[in-house]
């Protein structure tokens, strides 16, 4: 038997409708998020696997229904989601797969509903967003989008019980790694209309949106990313600091998460100005080395295989 089908018997999928469901959203997050799909599957207790993967796959679908189109088409889309979702919630059934595999989670992490009904509520500011004119415009998005949208699978990761730190350590997680994306996505936004660097950060550089859609490397534009990059470092080691993350079930793997953002990091300021036509990964060996590091970590404390509770 397969370590997904173990994980979904785990988990107490066993209907075989729900099942369906369930290998639906694995297989659409193996395909669109690998490298997070493979750090679940290794280190993960294989009870709370697929109910990671549901939460990812809403994430998932959410972006894409935020992302895809022209706004009003976006709008649109993403109030017939919402809507969906929030009778779904009061119902407790539905014909959408995704949907209804949520539903099934949510009754096993009853504290994932009142996650999903903020996310809902706030999600619509990545509808507004073509770009920062301060950085406490920066920080409101990251309040508003970035963090409710993580916390549909941190809620999952981290301990039973949150007296407010474990959020807040989400929160200081999220605000490098979400900075670290707007940087390192300069190629990929600056053709949508969408800059994640604050008008006041680049006048700091004399640094002007002409200059970064024309693709000039100067030494403005250097010092511009560099400085982004090491905002995002700041953020990412004061997280991986931080105990509280390690305590739930999912705490080896926020971990890993970090060390590989921070390889991300080092991959975009070596990258430098070239960032303006292509983003930069981490080298996948040293990615591979994190993640092997930390399933050997998790066979040590739980013996020689991934635990089942």
């Amino acid at each position: 038997m397969s370590v997904w089908k173990r994980s979904l018997d785990a988990a107490g999928v066993r209907e075989p409708g729900l099942r369906k469901n369930y290998d639906e959203q694995r297989e659409l997050v193996a395909r669109a998020r690998r490298t997070s799909y493979l750090a679940a599957r290794l280190l993960l207790p294989r009870r709370l696997l697929p109910h990671v993967v549901v939460a990812t796959a809403v994430m998932h679908h959410g972006d894409d229904l935020l992302d895809t189109g022209p706004k009003p088409q976006r709008v649109a889309a993403w109030a017939a989601w919402e809507q969906e979702v929030r009778k779904a919630l009061d119902t407790r059934t539905s014909d959408d797969p995704l949907i209804r595999a949520l539903l099934h989670t949510t009754a096993a992490y009853p504290r994932l509903r009142e996650t999903v009904q903020e996310y809902l509520s706030t999600a619509t500011t990545d509808l507004e967003f073509t770009g920062f004119a301060t950085e406490a415009d920066y920080q409101a998005y990251v309040d508003a989008y970035s963090l409710p949208a993580f916390m549909l699978i941190a809620s999952l990761l981290g301990p039973e019980s949150d007296d407010g730190r474990y959020r807040a350590a989400c929160r200081t997680l999220m605000e490098g790694s979400q900075r670290l994306d707007f940087v390192n996505d300069l190629a990929e936004d600056l053709p949508e209309g969408r800059l994640g660097i604050p008008a006041e950060t680049l006048a700091r550089f004399s640094v002007t949106v002409e200059d970064l859609v024309a693709g000039r490397e100067s030494a403005g534009v250097r010092e511009l990313v560099e400085d982004q990059v090491e905002a995002a470092r700041v953020c990412l080691r004061a997280a991986g600091e931080l105990p509280v993350l390690g305590k739930g079930p999912g705490g080896v793997l926020l971990e890993s998460v970090i060390r590989i953002e921070l390889l991300t990091a080092d991959a975009a300021s070596a990258r430098g100005a070239r960032l303006l036509r292509g983003s930069a990964s981490p080298p996948v060996a040293s990615t591979l080395g994190v993640l092997l590091r930390a399933r050997r970590r998790t066979r040590e404390e739980h013996g020689s295989r991934t635990p089942d509770t």
